[in-house]
């Protein structure tokens, strides 16, 4: 019997992200077999972290409200 596989769709689109995909693409139209307009396409796919490493958020600091409030007094 075969066992089921490891990995799923999500874990295989979210590999194919961290590493980057590029799709290309050509699309010709025309009429009465006269091609008018030709189109190069390409995109890159890949996760945001990949292209801007450096505009990453800082993680927020979680403050403790009841504690603020006995330092002021309240």
């Amino acid at each position: 019997m075969l066992d089921p596989p490891q990995e799923t769709l999500l874990d295989a689109l979210d590999h194919l992200l961290n590493k980057g995909v590029t799709l290309t693409g050509d699309v010709t139209l025309g009429v009465a077999r006269v091609d008018l307009i030709y189109l190069r396409l390409s995109s890159l796919l890949c996760a945001s972290d990949r292209m801007l490493p450096g505009r990453q958020r800082p993680a927020r600091k979680k403050t403790n409200r009841s504690s603020r409030r006995r330092r002021s007094g309240r």
